[in-house]
């Protein structure tokens, strides 16, 4: 089997299969900033195929087995398909094939400080914090995030420096294919279960996670699990962060400004290194503002300058992005898809002071969906009116025999739709001035959101 490493050493043109996903896009960036010639294919045009046509970079729209002509070496985004055109040929014809997981891997190696985000909950935002937070601090860093970053309106940056910032997912142990020189664990929570079956196993994942790290681990004091993951990790250095006062990080002096937005003093070990206003909502924003700030000063940021770049930060794209005010209701659209992540966005929106909080979920799997049930139904009563779609089931098959209308029924006042435009006329029909919708999900029920934008400016 091919040496990914020994290939990109002689590899003169990369073809990339679904160049256009979010994931692939930074990958192409930092390889054409290095030098690499690069061409790609795609199903759908995006701004994703505009940016990096406009870097030079061919891109053929449709699969089609012709397209990998020309190429040395291959890559793949984990949303192809076996039965795929390009990568049955790119198999069928010896060229070296990999996953964009070993690419991504082998891109963190070639960084002397590369800072792996990872944790159930928080990964983007953290990792578009510690961007901008080392930014600020004129360090430079290349970044891959999961989410669109507002200041430099991509999903990842090429610098100039040794320094990168990349997010670190657990799904299917890719982050386990990463060279991080610092390990950041936000936190370890029930998800992907499906694949991890226990959570002795998804434990277990995070630990190998952290022994990776060549120099720091940074990690959640006050969370069980984390604690559990780090356990028997030695010969590096462990800087924790939380609200206990026993971690070498911690928050202090905690007041709630305008309803759910932060500020507080950053301590580290007795010191108070200074207050910081969060411009991101509710409490978990503190923690991941601490694990952004803690990784920057390990990367010899100066504390004042990370400051600025973390009160300047106004969230990522889908995690808690403002789209703006129509009709007098303002529209939020939001990427939580775990019960654990939509009790903190909802608690935190019930708190801004609207008349009425429009939750508007797009459950995400089956097997989530019937895990998590209970749990779902307990945080979506949390919001004023709920309203939901189909469950997207993306991968899986219904095996699970679940369905939305499940979780209606227990859900009082709630209402649920096949389409996202029954859903879309039906919220633009009922809310009034004075209220907040927020989208919740991570499959595509943003569409939803701007569905209801256009019908309220219609109106």
């Amino acid at each position: 089997m091919a040496n990914i490493s020994e290939v990109l050493k002689t590899a003169k043109r990369i073809h990339f299969i679904g160049i256009g996903g979010s994931g692939m896009c930074p990958l192409a960036e930092i390889l054409h900033a290095k030098g690499y010639s690069l061409q790609g294919s795609d199903n759908n045009e995006s701004s994703i195929v505009e940016r990096i046509r406009a870097l030079g970079i061919p891109v053929m729209m449709g699969q089609k087995a012709e397209n990998i002509e020309g190429a040395d070496m291959i890559v793949y985004s984990a949303a192809i398909m076996e039965d795929n055109p390009e990568l049955v040929a790119a198999l069928k014809s010896g060229i070296p094939t990999f996953k964009r997981a070993e690419l991504f891997g082998e891109v963190t190696r070639h960084f002397s400080n590369c800072i792996g985000i990872c944790g159930t909950h928080g990964k983007t935002t953290t990792t578009s914090m510690t961007v901008q937070a080392m930014l600020a601090a004129g360090l430079d860093p290349s970044a891959v995030i999961g989410g669109k970053l507002p200041l430099t309106d991509s999903y990842g940056r090429v610098g100039k420096s040794e320094n990168a910032v990349v997010e670190a997912c657990e799904y299917v142990d890719t982050f386990l294919y990463l060279y991080p020189n610092v390990s950041v664990i936000l936190n370890v929570d029930e998800d992907h279960m499906e694949y991890f079956k226990t959570m002795d196993n998804l434990i277990l994942s995070f630990h190998k996670f952290a022994m990776l790290a060549k120099s720091a681990v940074i990690y959640n004091g006050d969370d069980e699990n984390t604690l559990k993951a780090i356990e028997g990790v030695s010969g590096k250095d462990m800087i924790s962060f939380g609200f206990s006062h026993d971690n070498d990080y911690y928050a202090d002096n905690i007041k709630e400004v305008n309803g759910a937005y932060s500020e507080f003093d950053l301590i580290y070990k007795t010191k108070n290194l200074g207050r910081i206003s969060l411009s991101v909502p509710g409490k978990h924003n503190i923690l991941n503002a601490m694990a952004a700030i803690a990784s920057a000063i390990y990367s010899d940021a100066k504390f004042e300058d990370c400051v600025s770049g973390i009160e300047s930060f106004k969230g990522a794209g889908r995690r808690f992005e403002y789209l703006g005010k129509y009709k007098g209701v303002d529209i939020i659209d939001d990427y939580a898809h775990h019960p654990a992540e939509l009790r903190v966005t909802l608690e935190a929106a019930m708190k801004l002071g609207y008349k009425t909080v429009w939750a508007v979920f797009q459950p995400f799997t089956y097997s989530r969906t019937a895990m998590h049930f209970d749990e779902f139904v307990e945080v979506l009563k949390i919001a004023d009116k709920c309203v939901m779609t189909e469950i997207m089931g993306s991968r899986e098959v219904n095996t699970y025999n679940i369905y939305t209308s499940q979780l209606a029924e227990k859900i009082p006042g709630s209402v649920w739709f096949e389409s996202q435009p029954e859903l879309a006329d039906y919220v633009a029909a009922n809310v009034k001035e004075g209220d907040l919708v927020i989208t919740l999900g991570c499959g595509d029920i943003y569409k939803s959101a701007h569905m209801i934008i256009e019908k309220l400016k219609a109106e």
